[in-house]
Parts: C-alpha cells; sequence; structure tokens
C-alpha cells in the first residue's frame, strides 16, 4: 500500500540561510533582465543585424515583463548610437502640392528654420527701402522719362501730319486721340460738317481716313513705348531685388553648400522672392486707404517657412519610441487641413510626423494587439518596413472618401528597426496565415514564464525584489519576507523547482505589502506583512468559490466526504476567473451492464465534452479493453458523467478518477467517498501529471473542512506532482496531525489499491488475478457479460431459426 507523503513533502520552503543580507536595502538593485537569457540574445542578436527583414517580434505571456526589459535594453543600446538625422518639409516652389524633404545633420534643421525666417524677416525691411531710396527713384525716373519724351515725340509728329491735312487733333497720354477737320482756320464741329456739300465731305473723309491710319500707327508705336516701358521697370525691379536678396542668400547658400537640397531650395526662394516682390513692398495702410486692395487679403510669407519635422538637437541618443495608440496616421504622420471661406485646405506647413518618423534612425516598439485593431495600421506598417520609405497618405483621399485636394508629400527614407510586442498565440497565427509576416520580422525573441530555483537564481531574485522595490519607493523588505515572496513565486510557477518571471504579479504584491506594512506602522516589510497581503488579493476574488462551496455545504451541490458508493468517485478541477484559480471537487458516476464495448461520455453525447476530455474517455476504453479482456469480446456497456454538470468539461486530468468509477462499477466495491482524485492516464494505465494541483488540493480540503470538518480525507495525485507542491500552511498543519493525507501513485492498480482498501492484484504467469483483488473481480464480471452476450445471442438465433422454420 501507498504510504501517504509527510507534509514537508507539501512545501518546499526557501532556505534563508542562502541569503547573506538582513534587509533588501543593502542589496544592489539588478541590472539585467532575471530568467530571460534566450529572449536577450535574440533581441541583441535582432538589434544588431542591420540586414533586410530582421525586424523582431518579443512574444511572452501578458506581464511576463516584456515592455520593460524590451524598453531598458534599447534604451542602454541607442545610447551606444549616433543621433539621427533632422528632416525638414520645403515648399516645392514649382509645385506646392509635392512638398520637398530635406534630411540634415542633427540640430541643423532648427538652425536652418531660423536662418529662413531671419531672411524673410530682413528681406521684408530691406526690400521696401531699396525700393525707396533715391537711385532706384532716379532710375525709375529716367527710364519714365525716356519713354515720354519718345511718345512726346511720337504725338508732336502726329500733331505735325495733322496740320499738314487742316485736320485738329487732340491727344492724351492714355493713348486717345480725337481729330476734326479745319476749313479756313476754324475747326468744324459736327452740324457744320453734315452742312457741306457732298463733294466737300467726301474730301475731307478722304483726308480723314489717312490720318486716321497714320495716327492708329503712331498709337501702336506709343502702345510698344508703354510695354517696353514696363518691360524696363520689370526689369528694373528685378534689379534692384536681386541687388536686395543676393548677397543674402549667397550667404546662406554658402553656410549650406554641402546639402545640394537646400541649394536647390535657396535659388527657387530667390526666384520667388523676385516673382512676388510687391508682397514685401505691401503696405497695410495701402489697403485701408483702397476697398479693392484689401479684398484680396493681405500677402502671404507662409510659403518661405521651414516645416521642422523631425528636430533632434536635445537628442543624446538613438531615439526609442513605444507608440501606445498605433492608429494609421500615429504611424505614418498625417496631413491637417484647416477651414477657409468653407473650403479645406492645407500646405506643407501642416504635415505632422509619425511614430515612424520619430523613430527613424532607432527603434519603434509597439503592442502588436493594438496594432491589428487598427483599421489598415498593420497593412501600413507592412508597406513601409517592404519599401523602406515612409509615404505620408490620407486614408479619406487614398479610398476616396473625399474630394478635397490635399498633399503628396515627398517620402522619407526608413531606417528604424521595429519590435513588436505580444502574446504567442499572435506570433503563430501571423506566421500561420501572413507570408508577409515571416519575411519582415525574421527574429522573434521568446520571454519564458519560469526560470529554475536554485541559489544563485534566489540570491539574484532577492537582487530583483530589492530593484522593485527602490524603483516604487517601497519600504524594505527582511529576509524573511523575501523568502515568503520567493514561496510565492514558486507557487505561481507551479513547479517547485521554478520561480515565476511574471513580473507584474510580483510588483502587485509587494506594493500591497508595502500598503500593509504601512498601516501597521512598520518601517519594514515582513513575512507577516506578505502573507496578509496574499490573504487580502484572495478574499477580493473569491466570492465565486465561496457561493460554490456554500451549495455544496448545504447539499445543493452533492459530494460525499463520508462513506463509500460503488461506481461514484470525486474528481478534482480548476476554475479560473478573472486570473484566479480556486479547485472545485465534482461527482463523477459510472454505470456499467452487458453491450458492445462502448463507453458513452454522456457530457460528449449533449455536447458538453470538450476535444480533450473526450480523449481521455476514448483511452479509458482502450485500457480496459487491452486491460482485462484482450482474449474474449469486450462485452461491456458503460456511461460517464459529471454529476451536476451544465457548462463544458475539459481536460483529461479527471481521467484517471473515471477509470476508478469504472473499476468499481465493474468490480462492485464500493470506492471511499472521503478520498479526490486528480490525475490523467494512458492507455497503459500509467498516471500521469496535471496542472494545478494546489489548487484541486486546497480546494477539496476547504470543502472537507465546511462539510466534515472532524473527518479524515486525502487526496490521490500522480507522483510526477509532488515536486509541484506548495500547499498552504492549513493543509500541511492537516497533514501533519494525520486528518488530511495525500497519496502519490503511478499507476491505477495503486490507485484502485488506496480508493477501495482492497488489492488491485497482479496477473501470474497463466494471466490470472488473485481471488479477491480488484482485477480478479472486474475480470470476472466481464466474463460474466461475456456470457451473458453469448446467450443472447444464441437465444436470438434459435429465435430467428424458429420463426424461418415456420
Amino acid at each position: 500500500m501507498i504510504e501517504p507523503l509527510d507534509y514537508q513533502q507539501a512545501y518546499h520552503a526557501c532556505d534563508l540561510s542562502e541569503f547573506s543580507f538582513d534587509t533588501t536595502e543593502s542589496l544592489e538593485p539588478l541590472s539585467k533582465v532575471l530568467g530571460q537569457e534566450r529572449a536577450l540574445d535574440a533581441l541583441e542578436f535582432g538589434v544588431e543585424m542591420r540586414q533586410e527583414g530582421f525586424n523582431l517580434f518579443a512574444m511572452g505571456p501578458t506581464g511576463s515583463g516584456k515592455h520593460d526589459a524590451i524598453m531598458t535594453y534599447l534604451e542602454a543600446k541607442g545610447a551606444e548610437e549616433a543621433v539621427p538625422s533632422d528632416w525638414c518639409y520645403l515648399n516645392n516652389f514649382a509645385d506646392p502640392r509635392k512638398p520637398i524633404a530635406v534630411e540634415m545633420s542633427p540640430g541643423e534643421g532648427r538652425r536652418l528654420q531660423y536662418d529662413v525666417r531671419e531672411l524673410i524677416a530682413i528681406l521684408k525691411t530691406a526690400i521696401p527701402a531699396i525700393f525707396e531710396s533715391n537711385e532706384y527713384r532716379n532710375s525709375r525716373e529716367m527710364i519714365n522719362q525716356k519713354y515720354l519724351d519718345l511718345q512726346e515725340a511720337i504725338f508732336r509728329s502726329l500733331q505735325e501730319e495733322a496740320r499738314k491735312r487742316d485736320i485738329s487733333m487732340k491727344s492724351s497720354y492714355a493713348s486717345r486721340v480725337t481729330f476734326a477737320p479745319i476749313i479756313d482756320g476754324h475747326t468744324l464741329t459736327p452740324e457744320e460738317f453734315d452742312n457741306l456739300d457732298d463733294a466737300k465731305k467726301e474730301q475731307i473723309n478722304t483726308k480723314m481716313s489717312e490720318f486716321e491710319n497714320i495716327v492708329k500707327k503712331g498709337l501702336r508705336e506709343v502702345s510698344q513705348l508703354n510695354r517696353l516701358m514696363q518691360e524696363q521697370f520689370k526689369e528694373l525691379e528685378k534689379e534692384t531685388t536681386e541687388h536686395a536678396v543676393d548677397t543674402l542668400i549667397d550667404e546662406m547658400r554658402e553656410k549650406y553648400a554641402g546639402n545640394e537640397k537646400i541649394v536647390t531650395y535657396l535659388d527657387a526662394l530667390q526666384e520667388d522672392v523676385i516673382e512676388h516682390v510687391k508682397d514685401f513692398l505691401f503696405k497695410p495702410e495701402d489697403a485701408a486707404a483702397n476697398p479693392l486692395i484689401g479684398m484680396y487679403g493681405t500677402p502671404s510669407f507662409g510659403r518661405y517657412e521651414v516645416n521642422l519635422f523631425i528636430d533632434h538637437e536635445e537628442l543624446a541618443a538613438a531615439p526609442v519610441i513605444f507608440e501606445d495608440n498605433p492608429t494609421f496616421q500615429n504611424l505614418i504622420g498625417r496631413i491637417e487641413h484647416t477651414s477657409q471661406i468653407g473650403t479645406l485646405v492645407t500646405d506643407f506647413r501642416m504635415i505632422k510626423p509619425g511614430a515612424l518618423h520619430r523613430a527613424n534612425g532607432g527603434y519603434l516598439v509597439v503592442d502588436v494587439r493594438k496594432l491589428l485593431m487598427q483599421p489598415f495600421a498593420w497593412e501600413e506598417l507592412k508597406r513601409v518596413l517592404r519599401s523602406k520609405e515612409i509615404r505620408i497618405e490620407s486614408l479619406a483621399q487614398q479610398y476616396s472618401l473625399v474630394s478635397t485636394v490635399t498633399l503628396e508629400p515627398e517620402p522619407i527614407q526608413n531606417n528604424a528597426k521595429v519590435v513588436l510586442i505580444g502574446e504567442r498565440i499572435l506570433y503563430y497565427l501571423l506566421y500561420q496565415y501572413d507570408p508577409e509576416f515571416r519575411e519582415l520580422f525574421k527574429v522573434v525573441a521568446d520571454f519564458e514564464e519560469e526560470m529554475r530555483r536554485d541559489s544563485d537564481n534566489m540570491r539574484l531574485y532577492a537582487q530583483m525584489i530589492a530593484s522593485v522595490a527602490d524603483k516604487n519607493k517601497l519600504l524594505p523588505l527582511s529576509k524573511g519576507a523575501v523568502g515568503r515572496v520567493i514561496e510565492q513565486s514558486t507557487r505561481e510557477a507551479g513547479d517547485a523547482q521554478k520561480l515565476s518571471t511574471h513580473l507584474h504579479n510580483l510588483s502587485d504584491l509587494l506594493k500591497e505589502a508595502d500598503y500593509r506594512a504601512k498601516k501597521s506602522g512598520s518601517s519594514l516589510v515582513e513575512e507577516d506583512d506578505i502573507d496578509v497581503a496574499l490573504h487580502a488579493q484572495e478574499e477580493r476574488v473569491k466570492r465565486v468559490q465561496t457561493k460554490i462551496y456554500e451549495q455544496i455545504e448545504d447539499g445543493t451541490i452533492m459530494i460525499d466526504v463520508t462513506g463509500s458508493r460503488t461506481g461514484q468517485i470525486n474528481g478534482l478541477s480548476v476554475l479560473t476567473l478573472g486570473g484566479y484559480r480556486f479547485g472545485m471537487p465534482s461527482r463523477i458516476s459510472a454505470r456499467t451492464r452487458v453491450g458492445k464495448g462502448e463507453i458513452v461520455n454522456i457530457e460528449r453525447s449533449v455536447e458538453l465534452s470538450g476535444p480533450i476530455h473526450s480523449k481521455g474517455v476514448m483511452i479509458l476504453s482502450s485500457y480496459l479493453g487491452a486491460h482485462y479482456a484482450a482474449d474474449l469480446p469486450f462485452s461491456l456497456s458503460a456511461s460517464l458523467v459529471f454529476e451536476q454538470s451544465y457548462g463544458m468539461v475539459e481536460g483529461d486530468s479527471a481521467s484517471s478518477a473515471e477509470l476508478y468509477a469504472l473499476l468499481s462499477s465493474l468490480s462492485e466495491i464500493p470506492i471511499k467517498q472521503n478520498l479526490a482524485v486528480t490525475g490523467s492516464v494512458n492507455q497503459f494505465g500509467e498516471v500521469q501529471a496535471i496542472g494545478g494541483v494546489n489548487e484541486k488540493i486546497e480546494g477539496y480540503f476547504d470543502v472537507c473542512r465546511r462539510i466534515d470538518p472532524e473527518g479524515s480525507h486525502g487526496v490521490l495525485i500522480p507522483e510526477s506532482n509532488v515536486r509541484h507542491l506548495m500547499l498552504k500552511n492549513e493543509v500541511r498543519d492537516a497533514m501533519k496531525a494525520g486528518t488530511f493525507n495525500i497519496y502519490p501513485v503511478k499507476s491505477i492498480d495503486e490507485g484502485i489499491s488506496i480508493l477501495t482498501g482492497t488489492q488491485a492484484g497482479e496477473a501470474d504467469d497463466t494471466g490470472n488475478y488473485p481471488d479477491g483483488s480488484v482485477n480478479a473481480k472486474v475480470v470476472a464480471r466481464l466474463h460474466h457479460f461475456a456470457k451473458k452476450l453469448q446467450q443472447f445471442a444464441h437465444k436470438h438465433d434459435d429465435t430467428k431459426s424458429d420463426a424461418n422454420r415456420e
């Protein structure tokens, strides 16, 4: 018979002698991420590998510290790297819809912005001053006088021609000419002309027509002179403006001679200033005096500004950007619009950067779940990584949702290393269903949930506890408190030889223990503070557990913890609600009869059985047939059910309990109801490890204390689960007192012997089991079923023969 575990085997306490400190105050904070060597090696490779497609996916469970570890590593790595370039967007004077992107050294972008702003400010003063100078006025007057003289000569010539033809001519310099005939020194009026005889009229009209042709020719010459004068005025304005602009812009050209794009831009800026010199000559008082001028608004100099798109002047390292809201526009930037007279307008100054721009030359970290939830964001990120350029586009424009004119900014080269953070399932789904994903994210950093619990790691874990306390300004922890935290970490890992790397849980526990310690007036977090915090955490979330246990206590949910029952056993399962896990016993019953070798899983028949549970039941059928009916017909029909189960049943951890119930029903030997069972079974009758062993044991213990507080109870667990035990004090106290026992079993034979108090029995050389053993009774019952089935078959055949004879 298997002996129960000693109470000391149910808890793997932390050996405080491993620690040389009294409180965490004397410990150096941990400078590295603990227990993630594999992930950090992958991270280092992914960061240093600069070939195409070697972006990273950091995967692991939520709360494992991926984000903090990655940000810490990248910030340290970025501190060793050069500050990336500044980027500016400049007006494209040739095509304002296509702004120009300019790359500059860090800090140079701000200087360019300042220099251009100062240049325009100086030109606003210098250009009006030079146009108001005597030199300019004299030059303009000379041109004006030159053409006035030429025009006057033309009009004098016309006057002379008019006198020769007895014609009176009047003219103005607005090119308006009137003339009339003269007779005997008298200029005729229209009435006098009408009174002349026809011959005289004809003679005068002929002279007037000839002179009119001469006047038209003269006026064309005057008009041409006006055009030439305006051209000379413009040429004078251009020369004057160039004189004012050349020196200033030449200085800037020399200053930015190393950047061809800026030099080209300055050339275009100079041409635009010359072309729009009147904007610089505009006076507000002119608009006030002339409403027609004011209708068109005051001149805007915004086209000369520099959009300092990305400014790294104050940056000392390569940027590390975490984008918490990875929408389409937050990733690649946006083009803003403003409303003017009911119309949406924009220009190059309204181009705003996205996270990819800010991370360019450094690292961009994105939560992949949030990324996938944003429309178009995932596809756009992949496009940027494929094309290696960031192209700012409007979604509305791209999908023709609006007809507003927008911009097409010149794309910027992408040199950002992208790191996605997410759960493992997201990585595997993307890898399976998105062919581009595996080409763009070739490096995976897989973060562990646990690490080995050895002396070195426990000392490092203590340092990590000190780091968390120091970072969050918490009270120092005593040596005992550190040991208790390590024990709780082991319990969370579900293995006494492991430590959990779930840093969020650790941080939350330390913060609550700190709160409890401060509330009690202590200057140190002690072991009791950890226990109080753990108990409080559990109490806040155990309402459902308490309600279920109350229903078991009052008999609403039927669980027997005393006496013996045939074909009935207490199985153990784990429920998880909102991250809180607790054990729950369930009554499992089995009925057997003559049949055709079928084991009916009632849960499966009503579609309440998950595939893993159904698999476990099928294994039972295989075990029974091979173990007990290898040489005879398997003439059994059995049914299995979780009593009072109203939801899905999943997992195979109850398969050994179901097999025990079947064996009890077949052998007609009752099972002790004060014992509960957990463990899966294989086709050879070996009991296999399961998860949640601590919660299952503690759940059954709590139920037993409610129903039968004075009784003796116990649990059968797989022997391979002994290493996972980290049971609560009250369970260990009951084990020490002998009122609660834990039996580690390796096989079904060991388990059924404990549950029934009857030896399972081993087969001899002839395959026979000892009389009175469980196995012997099972075989006998199966022989009986086979005989009954054979008798039924013969009787059915005889009846059929009689019917045929008749």
